[in-house]
């Protein structure tokens, strides 16, 4: 049969990524509590494009995912090294965008229940492999002025604290999600009795913080961090008494 996609092309531009987006693919992760844990990931899978090739070969970014079995570093290493010897190509790029579960105990009663966290993992190789993880992890922030000038009470709300990594070691999504909630108010639980309401609802009153303030926190224990090379971290709060959110973000070598 003829190879199209292996023609040449005449119009000299080169193309950054050429590749499929929106697979829905099963994954089998490590779980820190329970050793495995398996979920499902939206995958983009791409590799550059020279200015001579009119196309790539789309069957062959799903045959090389076929090889992923346990998600590590090594074997996301593999499939790259596997698209760019398959598709010759200099470099190859892969995103899984997926939720991970996390047991989470309520503060008094103790009651354990599961929570989802957002992740995503981008990995890119050219000469060198890099990796990002990203976790988007829920957490309440309460306004320190609206408590200052306010005769009783506070406004409140959910907010999300979005942490991204580059890493020498393996880093756990779980000690991620404990660093946000750490620069929390206080954090948000998928399970509370009435004693777990009262609890979490006073330690945000006596803990208030703005994003800025909730951000920064969160920056200080990825910076104490030895395994962690570079992050940007982001909160994002949902404003309950505005028709905007507030956010603030940090960056380690901005400035």
């Amino acid at each position: 049969m003829k190879d199209v996609q292996s023609e040449q092309d005449s119009r000299n531009i080169p193309l950054k990524h050429v590749g499929i987006s929106d697979l829905r693919w099963p994954l089998v992760l490590r779980d820190r509590q329970k050793g495995e844990q398996h979920t499902v990931a939206t995958v983009s899978v791409a590799v550059d494009l020279p200015k001579d090739l009119r196309g790539t070969h789309m069957s062959r970014f799903v045959q090389c995912l076929q090889k992923l079995d346990i998600v590590n570093l090594s074997a996301l290493e593999e499939v790259l090294d596997d698209l760019k010897e398959s598709l010759l190509a200099d470099r190859a790029f892969l995103k899984l965008e997926f939720p991970y579960f996390i047991q989470k105990e309520a503060p008094v009663s103790g009651l354990s229940s599961v929570m989802d966290l957002n992740c995503v993992y981008t990995m890119e190789k050219g000469t060198h492999f890099t990796q990002k993880v990203e976790v988007q992890v829920p957490i309440q922030t309460l306004c320190p002025c609206s408590r200052e000038i306010s005769a009783y009470g506070a406004h409140n709300q959910r907010a999300v604290a979005s942490l991204e990594i580059e890493a020498s070691e393996f880093v756990w999504i779980e000690e991620l999600a404990e660093m946000a909630d750490a620069g929390a108010s206080a954090p948000v639980y998928g399970l509370l009795k009435r004693p777990d309401e009262k609890f979490v609802t006073e330690e945000a009153y006596d803990n208030p913080r703005f994003v800025e303030d909730a951000v920064r926190e969160i920056a200080l224990r990825l910076e104490a961090d030895p395994r962690i090379s570079w992050y940007r971290a982001t909160v994002k709060s949902f404003e309950s008494i505005h028709n905007h959110n507030a956010f603030a973000c940090v960056e380690k070598g901005w400035k």
